[in-house]
């Protein structure tokens, strides 16, 4: 990126600065739960965009505590305004883990859908000690398409059911051509509270 230097001898001396552009990501929308069953971000509903206003938008989890012990953290996609969460998805993973000396880098099959319209799980297994969570960020493309399945990318970290530092690296595709235009987040059982923030990345 190139840098801008003004003649003057002060920044308190600038007259004029042409337009700065303006950030690519964009806060759209922040949901919380504080143990409720699911979070979910539907187009057109409390002022969530998700549509072709962005080509990529962008989901940020905050510790998200599960209630119940040792639960995947896991979301889905809808094309009917949230009506139904249970889009055809085809998924791979993997995931890093360290704990105690014992480390492990591994392709995670039972973790992977394959045209399966099941929620998605993102996450290694979470504690639910009052101080256990799980963190990351999921990446989704061209979710407005009506010509191409729609991508995914997550990466999420985890204070897991073995003390381990626990990263699961996920990605797919939503194998349908219609737009989608609402996600869910929850645990694989139980309750969850914590805090997601979805943004948009605009077009360069």
């Amino acid at each position: 990126m190139a840098l801008v230097k003004y003649n003057n001898n002060s920044i308190s001396s600038v007259t004029s600065v042409a337009s700065m552009p303006s950030g690519a990501l964009t806060h759209i929308k922040t949901l919380s739960g504080s143990n409720t069953s699911t979070i979910s971000f539907v187009h057109g509903s409390s002022d969530v965009v998700l549509d072709d206003t962005y080509p990529i938008y962008v989901f940020k989890f905050f510790n998200m505590h599960p209630e119940t012990a040792d639960r995947q953290f896991m979301f889905q996609g809808s094309i009917d305004t949230g009506s139904n969460y249970n889009v055809s998805m085809t998924t791979t993973n993997f995931y890093s883990y360290y704990a105690g000396g014992a480390n492990y880098f591994e392709y995670t099959s039972s973790e992977d859908q394959a045209n399966g319209t099941g929620f998605q799980r993102i996450s290694t297994t979470v504690r639910n000690d009052n101080d256990s969570a799980c963190s990351g960020e999921l990446f989704l493309y061209g979710i407005s398409s009506t010509t191409f399945v729609k991508h995914f990318v997550s990466k999420v970290h985890a204070f897991n059911q073995d003390n381990a530092a626990a990263t699961a690296y996920v990605a797919g595709y939503f194998n349908t051509t219609s737009a989608l235009d609402a996600f869910q987040f929850k645990q694989r059982t139980g309750n969850i509270t914590g805090k997601i923030k979805l943004y948009g990345i605009k077009d360069s």
